[in-house]
């Protein structure tokens, strides 16, 4: 009987344990982490990636575009570096792309980009040689997991012998584990990141058990292989079915006939809470992938147009990651109205600015707005922006500047990182107000410091 009961003991004792560790979480949540299908933030609040991606790696003079990224609706921008194949991106450089983010409140997705095409294209590097860049970098990005998500390598294998993406990414997701990195890993399917050889559908499972941390998301890249909406449905419905976590981390449009179904995409992908990132903001070979003219945020393209403006694009879905404040980075207006337009001023003498306000977005009771300041026939280092409410509006949250209010009179001041302006440069920010009766638009006074 004793015996009996000691056996019944030691299987109850394993029963408790059964339960313990199916039902009790894999680790201690850090920063952004999966939750099932689900990224989550380390307070629980569920993240869906909304924005855009930017070729900082070749153009990393352009570091206002993470502010006119932000004025875009995005919550997240995807960073392109490089670790040698181009011109390295340094531990100074990762950190300062870091702040830039932090500043304007979009989460940080860090590519390399040196792996793309591995296997095909003879420059590119392994996964491998890029996990050691990022462990080059740890000193930057340890303590920024609430901010930062680590894509290993850009589009690591070409479509030469596809089938060794499985060991090469199970190997850099248990290196940059044993090398400490908590963050939220993203790892890109192999046939120039488009899978479709189905190498990454059919082994996620491998990749995902492999992280320790259980904290990987897998990513597919979405150009002219899914030109038909059931291509994309028919793959977004397998990783469903699998229960696995995956976002849209580059894809394109529709320009030509046998492209890309980006109407699909962005609905799908809205319909699923999955996150999508475009690619991209500028400067591309190819213009036509261009969102912006030359980097120009007051230039939308036609594909700049769609995912910035139309439907199910950033300003109707992004929503703000709360380690930055509650509330949308931009509220889907529910009825539309249309704006004045801006009040302009006189130019400015040298070393003076202008401003111009805009509208942009109008709903019962609330708004959003969007200033943007040009310096004059000289640099200036810094701006004020001030205007009067005539019909009662106040401002309510602003973004990439210093705004204050007494009254009706509100003034509006530039960051450290958009004042200095060289002659003719711009900077914009923006704000959420709300309205009663009027939202005329008023008449705005720059000066320059």
């Amino acid at each position: 009987m004793k015996r009996k009961l000691s056996v019944l003991a030691t299987a109850l004792l394993a029963a408790a344990a059964s339960v313990l560790f199916f039902t009790g979480p894999a680790y201690a949540a850090t920063g952004l982490h999966v939750a099932g299908r689900t990224i989550v933030e380390a307070d629980g609040s569920p993240f869906v990636m909304r924005g855009v991606n930017h070729p900082h790696a070749w153009y990393a003079n352009r570091t206002g575009s993470f502010a006119d990224i932000k004025a875009a609706g995005a919550n997240t921008v995807r960073v392109v570096l490089s670790g040698g194949r181009w011109t390295a991106n340094t531990a100074s450089d990762v950190s300062n792309v870091i702040a830039l983010c932090k500043q304007n409140k979009l989460i940080c997705v860090l590519e390399n980009h040196d792996t793309t095409g591995y296997g095909e294209d003879s420059a590119a590097y392994t996964l491998d040689q890029a996990a050691n860049y990022w462990i080059g970098l740890k000193s930057v990005l340890a303590g920024q997991e609430d901010y930062v998500v680590i894509n290993i390598g850009n589009e690591p294998i070409g479509n030469t012998n596809p089938g060794q993406w499985t060991a090469a990414t199970v190997a850099a997701i248990q290196k940059m584990r044993s090398n400490g990195f908590e963050h939220l890993l993203m790892v890109d399917a192999p046939n120039w990141g488009q899978d479709w050889m189905y190498v990454m559908r059919d082994n996620g499972q491998t990749i995902l058990d492999a992280d320790t941390r259980k904290n990987t998301v897998l990513s597919i890249h979405m150009y002219a292989v899914f030109n038909t909406a059931s291509s994309i449905t028919n793959y977004l419905d397998t990783f469903a079915s699998k229960g696995w976590p995956l976002v849209i981390g580059e894809f394109g449009w529709q320009f030509a006939s046998g492209e890309v179904d980006d109407a699909t995409i962005l609905s799908e992908a809205v319909k699923r809470d999955l996150g999508y990132l475009a690619w991209s903001w500028s400067g591309n070979t190819d213009p036509i992938l261009d969102m912006t003219t030359n980097f120009d945020a007051t230039q939308l393209t036609t594909w700049g147009q769609r995912i910035v403006n139309g439907p199910n694009g950033l300003k109707a879905t992004a929503k703000q990651a709360t380690i930055f404040g509650s509330g949308p980075t931009t509220p889907a207006p529910t009825s539309p109205t249309p704006t004045p337009p801006p009040t302009t001023t006189t130019p400015p003498p040298a070393g003076g600015c202008t401003a111009t306000y805009a509208v942009t977005g109008q709903w019962g009771g609330g708004f959003q707005a969007d200033v943007k300041v040009t310096a004059g026939a000289a640099a200036i280092k810094g701006w004020t922006v001030t205007w009067t409410y005539a019909n009662g509006q106040s401002v309510s949250q602003a973004w990439n500047a210093t705004v204050t209010g007494s009254g009706p009179a509100v003034t509006a001041k530039n960051v450290s990182y958009n004042g200095s302006l060289g002659a003719g440069a711009s900077a914009q920010f923006g704000f959420l107000g709300s309205w009663t009766g009027t939202n005329a638009v008023p008449a705005v006074t720059c000066a320059a410091s």
